[in-house]
């Protein structure tokens, strides 16, 4: 697929890939393949079950060991990437635009204003909007309330029915004067020098074609807290994805789903690719690819982005319900035509959406398979069974997982334990969980969005807003 530059993205319409979240029905081709598929797997378990049952077995095994090869490579080639540069100064920089969508979040403004103040960029070329809902009074009351930057000003989103993040980002990206745009959300520490070294990143693009660059997310754990074990595998979890997977796939020119926050966007690419999908729950993902169908390349950040993880299984499992169904979205739009992506994208969406949509679904199913398998022989006294192309695959895809774990964590000075590596599959077990529930989620309520909950760091005081205080 030819890649175009910045400069004839004016000339690129949304009309070129006019598919999104919100047209629900399967296209034609993908109805046409699922009936095939349903039709030729049906008649051949009816016809030869304990064939088609090995073969299908064979076909996962030899998924995983294909997949574990491909961590393995992602982990080489993230290797020497470059080390952050101390910013040039004295020169004349771009006008950019930072754009927050917030919620229900008027406890921690105070923490998130105090954070985006410290960044470091001119004054005078930097421009930033709080998003608010025009229902969430409370929150827009507390913005209000607080003493805010000469260069950040609250933007309310008028009520017309969607009160999603990307449907509120899209409203900022209209007001938006910045020749590049940034994303945060609202328990975010970004780096001070994060948008001079996108500036800097954009600048030194000769080709025009680089419209996205990914920072690195960062997990802050907490070692006194009660959801300790699911904090630790969810920051080594990041650690993975972030620090060595979209760097590596970043270096190979591949296109990748981008995190939700601290993503930074050329604004005419973005505004001529039509913005956000407003109905995708992980618009982030979605948008990645769209850019890449566009013309655009995708790149990645040194300076990070620190975040706190969800915490409790209450409020983990509603963040990665949304996230795996987002993922569904995201397939279900890119699989409609598979042409404008070329085979880079094609291998890109399906090792990166399509692995974490297939691997959440048969996680549970697999480790339940094994310790099923073990306690029983176990019980009858009984040598386990030990297929040694079975035992391989699951010994690569482990070692594979604890690789990029270990690299990442590493990178982003996090501990990763040995303890932690045994009990990282009870973790991958409960992405099943948010797996299924996502896939339930997507047949009842495709566009409802679930809030994750933030409250500040402890020792940072909190805003308490009257609930029944009229806003003007």
């Amino acid at each position: 697929m030819a890649r175009t530059g910045a400069s004839g993205t004016a000339r690129v319409r949304e009309a070129a890939y006019p598919h999104r979240a919100s047209q629900r029905s399967l296209g034609l081709a993908q109805g046409l393949v699922w009936l095939a598929l349903c039709g030729l797997g049906l008649v051949a378990f009816l016809t030869a079950p304990d064939v088609t049952f090995q073969r299908l077995v064979f076909a996962i095994q030899l998924a995983f060991v294909i997949y574990a090869f491909w961590r393995c490579l992602l982990a080489v080639a993230s290797l020497n990437m470059p080390a952050p540069r101390s910013p040039i100064r004295g020169q004349t920089l771009p006008r950019y635009t930072v754009l927050v969508a917030l919620l229900d979040e008027a406890e921690i403004l105070p923490q998130l204003i105090e954070r985006l103040a410290a960044i470091d960029y001119p004054r005078d070329r930097l421009e930033g909007y709080l998003l608010l809902e025009a229902h969430d009074r409370v929150t827009i009351a507390a913005a209000r309330a607080c003493p805010l930057p000469s260069w950040l000003q609250v933007l309310v989103v008028p009520e017309d029915g969607q009160r999603t993040k990307p449907h509120a980002l899209n409203h900022g990206l209209a007001a938006a004067r910045g020749r590049f745009v940034t994303v945060y959300d609202a328990e975010d520490t970004p780096d001070p020098l994060q948008l001079r070294e996108a500036a800097e990143r954009f600048a030194a693009d000769r080709t025009g074609s680089l419209w996205a660059l990914q920072s690195p997310l960062r997990i802050r754990t907490r070692e006194r807290s009660d959801s300790r074990f699911l904090d630790r595998q969810f920051a080594v979890e990041y650690a993975a994805l972030f620090e060595v997977t979209l760097p590596a796939m970043a270096r190979l020119g591949l296109p990748f789903p981008l995190g939700g926050t601290s993503n930074h966007f050329r604004v005419d690419a973005l505004r001529a690719v039509g913005g956000w999908d407003a109905h995708n729950v992980t618009e982030d993902a979605d948008l990645g690819f769209r850019l890449w169908r566009a013309g655009g390349r995708l790149g990645t950040l040194s300076r990070p982005t620190y975040e706190p993880p969800p915490g409790a299984l209450v409020d983990w499992l509603p963040q990665r319900t949304r996230w795996l169904k987002g993922y569904m979205q995201t397939w279900g739009v890119h699989t409609r035509d598979l042409r404008g992506l070329g085979w880079r994208g094609c291998l890109s969406l399906l090792l990166t959406v399509g692995v974490a949509l297939g691997s959440a679904a048969i996680h549970a199913g697999t480790l339940a398979w094994v310790v099923a398998s073990v306690a029983i022989a176990v019980a009858a006294g009984l040598q386990p069974a030990t297929p040694i192309f079975a035992m391989s695959v699951l010994a690569g895809g482990t070692s594979a997982a604890w690789l990029t774990g270990h690299v990442g964590a590493r990178r982003a000075g996090i501990a990763y334990t040995p303890a932690d590596m045994i009990v990282g599959p009870a973790y991958w077990s409960l992405l099943s969980l948010a797996f299924y529930h996502a896939l339930w989620r997507l047949v009842r309520e495709p566009f409802a969005w679930d809030k994750t909950r933030h409250s500040p760091d402890p020792g940072h005081p909190g805003t308490h807003v009257d609930a029944g205080r009229e806003v003007a």
